[in-house]
């Protein structure tokens, strides 16, 4: 069995090269692709922490998935609005 520390510390390094991407890149689809890697590296935090969780107590582990699932409905939206934003934005500048 994986510890649960591992899982943390890949999702601190997801977290990490997704907050880069977001501060250094300058190309709203890769800004966009940052925020995705930022939000699964979110995602990934809320199972582990739920998995310790069951260990430790027994509890469910479904909470940190339900939060996870409303999560991913959050990028969804993102995602949609922020690719009609870009398309727009191509639309009138051209660039």
């Amino acid at each position: 069995m994986v510890p649960v520390e591992y899982y943390i510390i890949l999702s601190a390094i997801l977290f990490t090269i997704g907050a880069l991407g977001v501060l250094i890149r300058r190309n709203a689809l890769i800004i966009f692709m940052s925020v995705e890697l930022m939000l699964n590296a979110a995602n990934l935090a809320f199972v582990a922490f739920a998995r310790a969780r069951e260990i430790a107590t027994g509890q469910s582990p479904f909470d940190g998935q339900i939060f996870v699932f409303f999560v991913m409905a959050v990028a969804a939206a993102e995602v949609a609005v922020g690719l009609a934003l870009i398309v727009e934005i191509f639309k009138t500048k051209r660039s």
